[in-house]
């Protein structure tokens, strides 16, 4: 019985980094995740510590994380469409080693300013989140449209798969070393954020990717307002971006796990890089089953299905008392979300023409940072308002209506069996 079973056993193939290019790519954008997810860890913990210590209140300390999200979003939001547009216009893989490098400068400050006063580290994360903020505009459309160059097309679902894995492998170690390097000093985290990126610089700098069509008519104004009506459009598209938005925006509670560890939990930094590392456990283990069976059919099912779980695990995370009960939730959540990302971002891709690639990027990704740092400030104006524990089980129930109610809005969406186009009749 063992050995007829044995021959069903699937191992993810590693067949695709026989493409050179992916692969140097694959390994510098790793290497760049894991060392914003250590900084992110440290930048969180430090801010409520510290307001803590200094005698604000548990709603007051998570507003204060929320504002942090804010003040990442708002450069992002007024930068993002220019972003896009010299993603499209100008040499994707210089943008990029532009932006790692800058990001490095961020790591280099927060580590000479770690150990200062609170009345000096505070103002200074904030004007870490709003450099990285700007930082953001430019480099996730310019990387989102030069993966898809690096690829035969057959093999893009795959490569975002991988692509994925290696976003949420980061998203697992990252936090854990964040907070492990914490309790060795508050400078730990941040300068090894910056050995990190002078990595990924040099092997971004490597790479050698085809030549990019030129753009006709390269008005940036022009060009901005093309990407944005081919969204509109598009309705596939545009529901697959907007229920990001939605649901995350609504559920999203990853700015309170300070809150959560701190005072509810009763934790310390080291528990809440656990808490941080869960969701990125359940997303790769579920990037991984992608890599082995990448989703074929019925894909806006899967897709509404994973938003749907997203918001029950988010109510369970919020109603939770024990640690590891909490982890659980929140790996479950990281594993729905890894679906609807998986489905969003390969039907986006196979959905748009490539001298547009930059632009649809840009507004794909202005919607996950709306709905990522936005939300964090929604969480944490929500927290201030109703306690964490309401905010948190309000968000997860409304993200189950929006996504029944976003069923209704676009159907095109729901009914989506396969990532390609559909033919014309």
């Amino acid at each position: 019985m063992v050995r007829a079973a044995l021959p069903s056993l699937r191992i993810p193939s590693l067949d695709i980094f026989r493409h050179r290019q992916y692969a140097r790519f694959w390994v510098a954008r790793w290497f760049a995740t894991l060392g914003v997810q250590i900084q992110a860890t440290a930048m969180a913990w430090q801010v409520y510590d510290v307001a803590r210590t200094h005698g604000q209140s548990v709603a007051e300390a998570a507003f204060l994380l929320g504002l942090v999200g804010l003040a990442q979003f708002l450069p992002l939001l007024l930068l993002s469409m220019f972003g896009g547009q010299a993603a499209d216009r100008y040499n994707r893989q210089l943008i990029l080693t532009g932006c790692i490098a800058f990001k490095g400068v961020i790591a280099l400050g927060l580590t000479l300013i770690s150990g200062m006063d609170g009345a000096i580290i505070i103002p200074a994360i904030f004007a870490a989140a709003i450099a990285a903020g700007a930082t953001n505009a430019f480099m996730p459309p310019a990387a989102s449209a030069l993966l898809p160059n690096l690829l035969p097309r057959e093999e893009l679902p795959q490569g975002i798969a991988w692509s994925s894995l290696a976003f949420q492998s980061a998203t697992i170690i990252g936090p854990a070393i964040g907070g492990l390097l914490y309790g060795v000093g508050a400078f730990a985290p941040y300068a090894v954020t910056l050995a990190l990126m002078c990595v990924s610089v040099v092997l971004m700098s490597l790479l050698k990717p085809p030549q990019q069509k030129p753009v006709e008519d390269a008005h940036a104004l022009h060009m901005i307002v093309e990407g944005l009506r081919f969204v509109w459009s598009n309705k596939i598209v545009l529901g697959a971006i907007s229920l990001d938005l939605v649901v995350v925006l609504l559920a999203g509670a990853i700015a309170l796990l300070p809150v959560f560890a701190r005072d509810i939990l009763h934790a310390g930094p080291s528990e809440m890089g656990v808490l941080r590392s869960a969701m990125g456990v359940g997303a790769a283990i579920v990037a991984l089953w992608l890599t082995m069976k990448p989703l074929r059919t019925r894909v806006g099912h899967w897709m509404f299905g994973a938003t749907i779980a997203f918001g029950l695990a988010t109510i369970a995370f919020g109603l939770s008392q024990w640690l590891w009960v909490t982890a659980f939730a929140l790996a479950i959540a990281g594993g729905a979300d890894m679906v609807s990302v998986y489905v969003r971002q390969t039907l986006i891709q196979l959905n748009t023409p490539d001298e547009m690639r930059g632009r649809v990027g840009a507004v794909s990704f202005v919607f996950i940072s709306a709905s990522n740092e936005l939300g964090d400030f929604e969480a944490g104006l929500m927290a201030r308002i109703f306690g964490p524990v309401l905010a948190v089980v309000a968000g997860g129930t409304l993200a189950v209506g929006a996504s029944l109610w976003w069923m209704r809005l676009f159907p095109q969406l729901a009914k989506a069996d396969g990532f390609e186009p559909a033919k014309q009749p």
